[in-house]
């Protein structure tokens, strides 16, 4: 109880950074305001008109108006060589763009809980969080679910109106063809593809079956082993349709980036380590190629392998960090890359013929910074969902950092002390005429019944496997996006 304690003292610590500094700095708005990030404005009527050559009107005394303004509309020439003017992105700019407050709330939550997670992890390394809950857990749930809500509500917009058609049907396809890919991963051998469901699966159902025979109840398990992977594969092709527009924005964001900034080898480099990096996170749950070859294979002049079993499941969950940490740094430069974009429609515009009003034109130029959040969400999103479900399959799966296997004494494992677990429904949930302490024990005891049926081999099947395919489904749409932009660009 005095480890929950500490937990609650970090818990309570953080909520109150939120309050007190959230309305003095966001690292979200700072990221959208003071990284440079530079946006185009749309030219005015009467610059259109200057360089159109169309003279001044008077005013007509039946002329409609919007506002309090008078609306002008003309047409001008698509290829009108029009110059757009520039202006650093500000606060005052940003608070009125769509999705400001539900990313402003995703990213800074996210980096809180980063802090969260990172102070229980340097207690629980001097101080063994053994049987109370590991608060930090609650905050990656929340993060989770926020970055799941957001992608939703950008998805559900796909499908309301006549005008996405496109983007509706694309969403559909994508979801089962990653049912399908999903239905596929779950049934290679766990010697190939290490996700651990297997494994998982035999340890819940017996702990579950044990923990219902001690209730009275006799069952041979919870649900047959088909049943959970294909609602887990439903699961994997809903993430991935959620993953696809995200996935196809950042792509092109990527092509841009590689054009706009080509003299900067350094820049290129960088980010194309960091587009490939998803990857070589796919790999590394590959067997053959990956835990095998350094944990088990002794290269010649060696006397054992490059690394042991338990340095490689930290590295693992170090690597995917480290891709997180890399394509958060490069992410003003994608954001100005996709800020270009207002300039790049002008350029395509005036090799089109014909005419164009000034509401369109403007509206074309105007519309790129004011979706700016939209993409935010979509870049932010999928890293998160990646990172956090990472830590909780650290955390849950009684990983480590340091690559040390975890140890932990007879006398420290209570919960498997057989007099300390409760054998029945009565004696875990009969709270009358209890006083706190003996609540507070009680509610120790409930954890431990969970524990004994969710063990750490359950968690690392269902969190590697979360784990493993966000990364998969983050690369492959991305892999997508570049197919899409290399065969356009050519047409």
């Amino acid at each position: 109880m005095a480890l929950l304690g500490a937990q609650l003292v970090i818990t309570l610590v953080m909520v109150s950074l939120i309050q007190k500094i959230s309305p003095y700095f966001s690292f979200s708005r700072w990221l959208l305001c003071s990284t440079g990030l530079i946006r185009y404005l749309y030219p005015t009527d009467q610059q259109l008109k200057n360089i159109a050559g169309i003279p001044k009107e008077k005013p007509k005394k039946n002329s409609k108006h919007e506002n309090g303004k008078k609306t002008d509309t003309f047409h001008i020439r698509r290829s009108l060589d029009i110059t757009l003017e520039t202006t650093k992105v500000s606060e005052l700019d940003v608070i009125h763009l769509k999705y400001y407050t539900e990313f402003q709330w995703l990213l800074d939550f996210s980096i809180y809980a980063v802090i969260t997670y990172t102070l229980t992890e340097v207690y629980n390394y001097f101080y063994p969080i053994i049987d109370d809950l590991n608060l930090s857990m609650l905050w990656c749930v929340l993060v989770i679910v926020f970055a799941f809500k957001m992608l939703v509500t950008l998805w559900a917009q796909y499908f309301k109106g006549d005008e996405s058609v496109g983007e509706r049907s694309t969403c559909i396809v994508a979801g089962f063809a990653y049912l399908l890919v999903a239905m596929i991963v779950l049934i290679i051998d766990e010697n190939t593809l290490e996700i651990g469901l297997d494994k998982a699966y035999t340890s819940f159902n017996h702990s579950a079956s044990t923990f219902l025979g001690n209730q009275g109840i006799h069952s041979a398990g919870p649900a047959s082993q088909i049943v959970l992977k294909f609602f887990l594969a439903l699961w994997c092709g809903l993430l991935g349709s959620l993953f696809t527009f995200p996935g196809m924005r950042m792509s092109k964001m990527h092509w841009d980036l590689l054009k706009y900034y080509k003299d900067n080898k350094f820049l290129t480099l960088l980010s194309n380590i960091s587009f490939a990096s998803p990857l070589f996170l796919v790999y590394l749950w590959i067997k053959p190629i990956s835990r095998d070859y350094l944990t088990v294979r002794i290269f010649s002049g060696m006397d054992e392998p490059l690394m042991t079993s338990a340095a490689f499941d930290s590295m693992r969950l170090i690597s995917v960090a480290v891709v997180v940490l890399l394509k958060l740094i490069l992410m003003p430069f994608y954001l100005q890359s996709y800020l270009n974009l207002a300039d790049q429609r002008l350029e395509y515009q005036k090799k089109e013929a014909g005419r164009i009003t000034n509401i369109e034109l403007q509206t074309k130029i105007a519309a790129v910074f004011y979706y700016l959040c939209v993409v935010t969400i979509q870049f932010i999103a999928p890293l998160m969902i990646c990172l956090f479900f990472s830590f909780m399959y650290k955390t849950l799966g009684e990983y480590t950092w340091n690559g040390m296997a975890i140890e932990i004494s007879p006398d420290e494992c209570s919960i498997n002390d057989e007099s300390k677990v409760p054998t029945s429904s009565e004696e875990v949930f009969n709270f009358d005429e209890k006083t706190a302490t003996q609540t507070a024990e009680e509610l120790q005891l409930a954890l431990g019944s969970l524990k004994e049926i969710f063990t750490k081999d359950v968690f690392r099947g269902l969190f590697g496997l979360a784990t493993w395919w966000s990364c998969f489904t983050l690369f492959a749409t991305n892999a997508m996006g570049m197919l899409y932009q290399s065969y356009f660009s050519n047409v």
